[in-house]
């Protein structure tokens, strides 16, 4: 241990220290997660934050309408019993403000502030093969050295916000929901229009447009679409949820997506039409994903299983909208429910019988460019508009990363590679880049298919402890051999191609961002069986791994 890291151990790893253990990149559940846990092994650590506070998702995306749709008692941290009790979420699905909160609380309650340099985005990260260390400069022009890179970047925080030609030309207010100003934005008797209608892009929709004076929706890809239950929380509630404390943490660490429920209805070929119904109503009444994560398995990978799913979608879509052209514009026939993720909401679809909102369909008419008036769509037409708000998505899984210039070995851009083709070792280390680590990264379930606080803590705790094997062991440096991460790849696109998901256009496909290798971004084997295989290389020794 040289002078400078013992200099940073005794500075608490500030600001004036530039050699450190550890560099975590990202202040949200990973990264906050990630500094608590090499902080309790004694190591240095300094963490970059762009954001001028703790939350990651939650600091950015404070759109109107944005909220949970993760149950409150399964969105949590699990390393202080206390912590989760001492907490009061106001209801099951909090909105992003509560959460914003929560995270503080967390942050404020583990003394972990101190450790992160705000308002400081990391721009380049290179290995030195000499001196087995990483260089990380940011946008201020510093650079801090460091033995191992951990990023918790984020699966979704790398947002399209440049999208069509003439953007800057307009007149009007133009939102990026990913990139939301925290001064308020008027929308009252305003002529309004939302691109997107992804989980997002339903959550403003349904939000604004009871304040606004016309609403404009820019529909391309209609959504299946399930209605939130979203009960209010009593401390009465909250002190039930805290009595089950161990019991919720060891449940959604083996279920199949991180959440407290789980295919357990049966077989579908082995239950009759009736039954299979009463599951489906059952589980429709629920109000959460559950009927997209715990119904029937087989809705993955039986397209006549996954068709009288969706069928039965459709129909409570019908019931509620009523008149069939609407039904024709808002109900998806093009591709089965589950394929593309499920947002859930509020009233959403009744906002298509408001005499002042419209659906603008661009699969007829695609948005040609944006002019100083508003939106052009491919038939000439002008679409008048005071404010703009772009809900189109994000460079999923990959893109947070490839927007660093990451340098491996012999000078490996991570961002050429990946241009090529996206591979990863278990979404936690790619090969070529020793000792960085990743949460939330591709060819892991964290990437999309999770109830994030499970994936991302489960991930961290393994990057933990691998770094925990090596100090004990005297071990300097650790890098996935080219045959362990090809093995994964392997498996990852054996386990994808066996489902209906790879045969839909979709972020989940990264088919969203033009150019971008198509491959299954998160592994869909299950939550429980990737934390199964996560703890055989870590008992093996990390069978697989090189190290110095």
């Amino acid at each position: 241990m040289g002078e400078a890291t013992v200099a940073a151990k005794a500075a608490g790893a500030t600001e004036g220290a530039s050699t450190f253990d550890a560099v975590v990149i990202g202040a949200g559940v990973a990264g906050l997660y990630q500094v608590y846990r090499l902080r309790e092994m004694g190591m240095s650590v300094q963490g970059f934050e762009a954001g001028s506070g703790v939350g990651g998702t939650w600091y950015w995306n404070r759109y109107p309408g944005a909220r949970f749709d993760s149950e409150a008692e399964i969105y949590q941290y699990w390393f202080d019993e206390a912590m989760f009790k001492n907490w009061q979420p106001s209801e099951r699905f909090p909105a992003q403000p509560e959460t914003e909160r929560w995270l503080n609380y967390v942050a404020d309650r583990a003394d972990l502030r101190k450790h992160f340099r705000f308002d400081t985005r990391v721009t380049a990260a290179r290995y030195d093969e000499a001196r087995r260390q990483w260089a990380i400069t940011t946008d201020a022009g510093d650079t801090v050295t460091a033995r191992f890179l951990i990023c918790c970047t984020g699966m979704l925080s790398a947002p399209l916000t440049s999208v069509f030609p003439g953007q800057d030309s307009f007149r009007g207010e133009i939102h990026h929901t990913a990139r939301w100003p925290k001064e308020r934005v008027e929308f009252v008797g305003k002529r309004v229009g939302v691109v997107g209608t992804g989980a997002t892009g339903i959550q403003v929709i349904q939000t604004i447009a009871p304040q606004v004076g016309h609403l404009k929706v820019f529909l391309r890809t209609p959504q299946y679409v399930i209605p939130m239950r979203n009960p209010k929380y009593s401390p009465a509630d909250w002190a039930k949820q805290g009595e089950r404390f161990a019991q919720i943490r060891d449940r959604v660490a083996r279920t199949f997506s991180g959440f407290e429920y789980d295919f357990e209805n049966g077989a579908w070929a082995d239950l009759t039409p009736a039954q299979r119904t009463e599951v489906l109503e059952r589980l429709w009444a629920d109000g959460s994903l559950s009927l997209w994560l715990a119904s029937f398995a087989e809705m993955f990978f039986d397209e006549k299983v996954n068709d009288v799913v969706s069928e039965f979608v459709r129909d409570k879509m019908r019931a509620r909208i009523k008149d069939p052209a609407l039904c024709e514009k808002l109900i998806p026939t093009s591709y089965g429910f589950g394929t593309h993720r499920v947002p859930l909401e509020s009233n959403y679809l009744e906002v298509f019988h408001q005499p002042n909102v419209d659906i603008v369909d661009v699969k007829q008419a695609p948005i040609e460019r944006i002019v100083p008036e508003g939106v052009m769509t491919a038939d000439g037409t002008v679409h008048e508009l005071d404010i703009l708000v772009l809900a189109t998505g994000f460079d999923a899984g990959s893109g947070a990363l490839t927007r660093i210039d990451i340098r491996g070995r012999e000078g490996r851009s991570l961002k050429e590679e990946w241009g090529q083709e996206i591979r990863t070792t278990m979404g936690l280390q790619v090969h070529g880049y020793p000792n960085m680590f990743t949460t939330g990264a591709p060819l892991a379930p964290s990437a999309a298919l999770c109830n994030m606080t499970t994936c991302l803590q489960q991930q961290v705790d393994w990057i933990t402890a691998c770094i925990r094997s090596m100090r004990d062991k005297g071990q300097q440096v650790i890098e996935p051999s080219q045959a362990l991460q090809d093995q994964w790849v392997a498996h990852h696109d054996e386990t994808a191609n066996r489902t209906l998901v790879v045969k839909t256009d979709s972020w989940y496909m990264g088919t969203n961002v033009a150019g971008k290798p198509r491959r299954l971004l998160s592994y869909i084997g299950g939550v429980g069986t990737y934390r199964q295989k996560c703890d055989e290389v870590a008992a093996s020794g990390y069978r697989g791994f090189t190290f110095a």
